[in-house]
């Protein structure tokens, strides 16, 4: 099938049938449908969104690259395509509100020039965007609404997905179906895989900030009794504010204007970077933990916030989403490469793709889960507890080095785009 296939098509038209389809089109859906291009595996992307239009996911918000993601993107060629530039993570501050130290972590003391990058999610969006242009056996379905699974179509060998556009319903097979549509997922619910939940009570304001002291390459994350408040170096000069507040107080924060608001969020940070100034429109995001209890399913996967979304503290989640899509792309190729008409959805493939992910998922969410409760939690018992776990980030190379392989994007058996040339694998 053409790469400028695109739905609908007429009613008496064959069933497409693909190795491989994506539904959901955003940061990880659409890194995944590229890395399994390259190696060759026909590709179908279904897109809620037009041509011409990115998802919602794809706003002013500010992603972290650890540095095996900036790697793996590389490799991908979709960093290339970055009109503006990210900004480096030379260091990490993390200190928190009323506790005595604090941390601080040094690129340059593990060797390397940065922890990670950077990126606005529009620019990273756009960058997708134009490397997806470049595929040659891509299918895009878009706009095209997942409807469900369509029973009898399929059979053991495939599984079949219920769609539908403007013109109508239509049915779509595939050899593998690949849940990547979000912390919603539809293709999670459709194939009866429940989830674990929790709300932190926070509610988390993104935005652009600009401060008498610009970025010099330090990530500052600032913990608090309502949840972190960090600031990220961007590229253009100004700073990525995620401002967490109660989530009762969420209303009152939104009405604030912009000088009260940057007043409120000052309070929570400090001044590290001396007075905030200005900042732009304010996104709204609820911090929440979803976990599926299943990440595979017959001839089907989750990868992404459809298989886990975790609290941005440690700007862990996209970053593990990757790691999820590169793992599954890598063992289709190996399996591919031994056998060309390898079924990318093969019992057997999925169960070592679960056992690959299996530590670092558990690794990340352990992290990300342990650190925002600690960090939010008002106990004053705890305080000598945080206290003495910043001394020994800084003082004790071994939990220095944990740290420092989790935000330069190493746990577990890392797919092999994540490292650079001539990196030990």
């Amino acid at each position: 099938m053409p790469a400028s296939a695109s739905a609908p098509q007429p009613s008496a038209a064959p069933t497409p049938l693909h190795d491989v389809l994506i539904v959901g089109g955003g940061l990880v859906g659409a890194s995944l449908a590229i890395a399994l291009d390259r190696v060759g595996v026909d590709v179908g992307l279904v897109e809620a969104t037009p041509p011409g239009a990115l998802p919602a996911v794809f706003d002013e918000r500010n992603l972290s690259f650890a540095e095996a993601t900036v790697n793996a993107l590389a490799a991908l060629g979709v960093m290339q395509h970055l009109r503006a530039p990210g900004g480096a993570i030379e260091r990490i501050h993390i200190s928190r509100a009323g506790d005595f130290g604090r941390s601080l972590l040094r690129a340059a003391d593990h060797g390397r020039r940065e922890f990670g990058r950077v990126v606005v999610a529009r620019d990273f969006g756009e960058a997708l965007e134009s490397r997806l242009a470049e595929l040659q056996r891509l299918t895009r379905y878009r706009p095209m609404r997942f409807l469900g699974l369509a029973g009898g179509e399929g059979g053991d060998d495939l599984r079949a997905i219920r769609v539908a556009d403007d013109a109508g319903e239509r049915v779509l097979r595939a050899r593998l179906l690949i849940g990547a549509d979000g912390t919603r997922s539809g293709v999670r619910a459709a194939l009866g895989i429940d989830t674990d939940s929790h709300d932190y009570g926070q509610t988390l304001f993104v935005t652009r900030l600009r401060a008498e002291r610009g970025p010099d390459g330090t990530a500052y994350e600032r913990l608090g009794e309502h949840g972190p408040t960090a600031l990220l170096p961007r590229g253009d000069g100004h700073f990525g504010l995620v401002h967490a507040v109660a989530s009762e107080q969420a209303d009152a924060v939104a009405a604030l204007d912009e000088a009260d608001f940057l007043a409120h969020a000052q309070a929570a940070f400090g001044w590290r970077v001396g007075r905030f100034l200005a900042c732009g429109a304010r996104a709204m995001h609820p911090a929440q933990r979803v976990l599926a209890r299943r990440t595979t399913a017959a001839r089907a996967v989750l990868v992404g916030n459809a298989a886990q979304t975790i609290h941005p503290i440690g700007a862990q989640g996209f970053n593990l989403g990757l790691r999820d899509a590169l793992t599954l792309a890598e063992l289709i190729a190996r399996a591919r490469a031994e056998d060309a008409a390898a079924d990318c959805g093969d019992a057997d493939l999925l169960e070592r793709y679960f056992e690959r992910r299996r530590v670092d998922r558990a690794r990340t969410l352990r992290f990300s889960d342990g650190l925002a409760r600690l960090g939010a939690n008002p106990s004053g018992l705890l305080r000598p507890l945080r206290s003495v776990g910043l001394f020994a980030i800084d003082r004790l190379p071994s939990v220095q080095a944990a740290l420092v392989g989790g935000a330069l994007g190493y746990r577990g058996e890392v797919p092999a785009l994540c490292r650079a040339p001539g990196m030990d694998a």
